[in-house]
């Protein structure tokens, strides 16, 4: 006997709980493949193990090492502390109980890395990154006798391309054991450190042009004297770092006495009292370039003399003024005046306008295609209410609870994590490849079911079944979450400035903001709920009901199609067939439950089997990221035009006197897409770009980046889209959301 059609709502419920059972699977993949308490993890281009050298057991007063073993894949390379003309150091954040302390990496020498025109220091092959640990008197064993050592490591892994990466390891250690299975890669570790010696001097001077200086260094040993030496220095951005390229630097022996002269960066900063800076010797008939040198000293020289620190990473005037004039304008992006001033008078009045964009843009939000699905769904409940208003209304108080609450806890952990140091903005939850997995198996489960290709009641127990039933007023508010899942990431025209004001409010006025984007996207159907009149023009319950119920699937899988081509944009071509194949075993085993008699436990079986052996070998697929050079090229038309966003990219070409147009953009941001296949395709917009010079950048914000975030933050935003035209000399332009032909021409005309 087939059991009754449940309420759209309850399907969200029940899929809930099948999300439960699926997901437990991926999640112990995500584990493996790097997130799991293990000693050792792989990532797609780098292999890492979290080893340990302490052959005298852990005690206090014993030498204790850790490190961090990296094995690079061929031809991908880390970088060393300074990582020269780009790229990003190797970090370490441990996690020691009391008693240990962890000491800075003694970074081994680097071999220099040249790509094109740039020179980098980094590693290739197999490193080892050692630790030294000071293990003090207060130190104390677990119960058991051991000891747990927990590290985070994020690295940037390149080749032409770069990709982050990161992996969390842990060892538990017994304290009375001794530690030396890998005494080989430490002892070949402190080969590879630079010696440091009170015989060795030097001294830099600052040349009369202040745009060099000279070294002067006396003491190196005799196997390096007469020799070409290779310079690293130990500052990031003080030197030229390609000039060793060319010949736009020179060195020479006077004797015993070794002589360089060396060209000043032009990010310099001030003159400091000494620089550190390592020399090595290249192997005998090989270059720096081609392996790390065969041996190299650390040297301290003093700076005599001082040179005028570089302004192009000041921020001019007319910037501070404009982003003060973005803060506290934020209801009209295309404001460029400075702030009023009027202290906390004018600081309530941005606050309630704040949340009155809020308010707007929740409304705003039941327009955006993303959200469609649930509010059609969603008008089908009131329909089946028919005339009982006390259901109604109640119904209605439901879900604009759920909305509410829902709004306000994703802002609330936006917040907390934002407080614990995570570089995030509105939109987060989509930048995890899992989450986008997780709603596309969602959104699936719930488009079979209203096509019916299968009720809930058949594979439920009834009391289960007839939840929704007995708690219609939970069945209610969970509709409000299921739209809220959805509709979050669709940053609708009015949000982006009340979100970026928020995030830097107290906690409960900030909440305050999310809650209004609640209250502003269940308004419709809270005034729906209780004025009768409105729902006259609703049909009567009747047949049409059921035809409507199974064309909503068809909403309901375009949402994954969405998602999927989100996906695609994170992961890349294969994370989208592993994504459709998972979805495709879920079908099938749906489908087979639906049969009679051993046929279906036979069938379910082998394809649950199936679904189990897909989960872990299709998830690194859904977890590796290309390089962000392909993510921003293949999000929309005429991209030849665009170039990938980088805060020096940006910052270099205004002082080249060029102006840029940035794209803050995310390939979940419904917005952004609209955008970008209109406004930003238009003719006459790309050719006024070209006949003003102006270069067009793209930030693509669909995976996590502190450096985008961190950029919206200035321009007092916390979502995307987000565009803005900087030009040099002038204050930058924030455009709305939603962008027309003429207000980009409008812009352009001002610079």
């Amino acid at each position: 006997m087939s059991s009754a059609p449940l309420s759209p709502v309850a399907l969200f419920w029940r899929c809930c709980l099948w999300l439960i059972l699926l997901l437990a699977l991926p999640a112990q993949a995500q584990f493996t493949l790097g997130q799991r308490a293990t000693d050792q993890a792989a990532t797609p281009h780098v292999q890492a193990r979290l080893v340990v050298q302490a052959p005298d057991g852990i005690a206090a007063g014993q030498p204790l090492t850790l490190g961090l073993l990296l094995t690079h894949q061929p031809q991908w390379h880390t970088y060393w502390k300074n990582a020269g003309d780009s790229g990003l150091p190797t970090e370490l954040d441990w996690d020691v109980p009391p008693g240990l302390e962890a000491g800075e990496i003694a970074w081994p020498v680097p071999q220099q890395i040249r790509v094109g025109d740039l020179l980098n220091y980094g590693y290739e092959g197999q490193i080892l990154l050692p630790v030294p640990m000071t293990v003090g008197p207060d130190f104390t064993p677990d119960a058991d006798g051991t000891v747990r050592i927990g590290l985070h490591a994020r690295w940037l892994v390149c080749r032409v391309e770069c990709i982050p990466e990161d992996v969390q390891l842990q060892v538990q250690l017994p304290v009375a054991q001794s530690h030396g299975a890998f005494a080989a890669a430490f002892a070949d570790a402190q080969a590879r450190a630079p010696a440091v010696s009170s015989a060795l001097t030097g001294q830099f001077e600052v040349a009369p042009d202040g745009q060099h200086v000279t070294l002067q260094v006396q003491g190196l040993p005799a196997p390096a004297q007469g020799q070409e030496l290779a310079f690293y220095p130990e500052a990031a951005d003080t030197f030229r770092h390609a000039a060793v390229l060319g010949r736009d630097w020179q060195q020479r022996w006077d004797g015993a006495v070794w002589h360089a002269t060396l060209p000043l960066s032009d990010m310099r900063g001030a003159t400091p009292a000494a620089l550190e800076v390592v020399l090595g010797l290249p192997v005998a008939g090989s270059s720096v370039a081609e392996q790390p040198p065969a041996a190299a000293w650390r040297i301290a020289a003093p700076v005599q003399g001082q040179w005028q620190a570089a302004q192009l990473a000041e921020i001019s005037p007319a910037l501070a003024a404009a982003l003060a004039a973005n803060q506290a304008n934020q209801t009209n992006p295309t404001t460029t005046a400075p702030p009023a001033s009027g202290g906390s008078n004018a600081r309530s009045g941005s606050w309630l306008m704040a949340l009155a964009g809020g308010l707007i843009g929740g409304l705003l939000l039941n327009l955006m295609p993303c959200v469609f699905p649930v509010l059609a769904i969603k008008l089908l409940g009131f329909a089946r209410h028919g005339s009982d208003m006390r259901a109604q209304r109640l119904g209605g108080l439901a879900y604009t609870l759920g909305t509410v609450v829902s709004f306000a806890a994703l802002g609330a952990l936006l917040l907390a994590l934002r407080a614990a140091g995570e570089q995030l903005g509105w939109g987060f939850q989509l930048q995890n490849p899992m989450v986008i997995v997780a709603l596309a198996v969602l959104f699936t489960v719930l488009g079979l079911n209203l096509a019916g290709v299968f009720e809930f009641g058949q594979m439920l127990p009834s009391g289960i079944a007839s939840l929704h039933l007995r708690h219609p007023v939970a069945d209610a508010f969970l509709s409000g979450v299921l739209a809220v899942a959805v509709a979050s990431p669709c940053t609708a025209p009015f949000m982006g400035a009340s979100l970026g004001f928020a995030v830097a409010l107290p906690a409960a006025q900030a909440l305050a903001i999310f809650a209004a984007l609640g209250l502003g996207m269940a308004l419709p159907y809270l005034l729906l709920s209780w004025a009768p009149g409105l729902l006259r023009w609703l049909p009567r319950p009747g047949p049409w009901m059921a035809t409507f119920r199974c064309a909503m699937a068809f909403p309901m899988l375009a949402t994954v199609v969405w998602l999927t081509w989100v996906l695609g944009q994170q992961t890349g071509v294969d994370g989208v067939a592993a994504l459709l194949a998972l979805l495709l075993a879920l079908s099938a085993l749906i489908w087979a439950l639906t049969l009679q008699g051993r046929t279906r436990w036979l069938l379910g079986a082998v394809l649950a089997a199936l679904l189990g052996w897909l989960l872990p070998t299709l998830a690194p697929y859904l977890r590796e990221l290309p390089p962000q050079e392909a993510s921003a090229a293949s999000s929309a038309p005429g991209t030849a035009l665009w170039q990938p966003w980088s805060p020096e990219q940006q910052t270099q070409l205004l002082a080249e006197g060029r102006p840029v147009f940035v794209d803050y953009t995310a390939a979940w941001c419904v917005t952004c897409q609209f955008n970008k296949r209109t406004t930003l395709s238009d003719p006459a917009v790309l050719q006024a770009f070209t006949l003003r010079g102006v270069q067009l950048l793209r930030a693509d914000w669909t995976r996590q980046d502190p450096r985008i975030t961190a950029a919206l933050e200035q321009l007092g935003r916390s979502g995307v889209p987000v565009y803005v035209l900087l030009a040099p000399g002038k204050a930058p332009v924030v455009l709305t959301e939603l962008i027309r032909p003429d207000d980009v021409l409008q812009a352009l005309a001002g610079i």
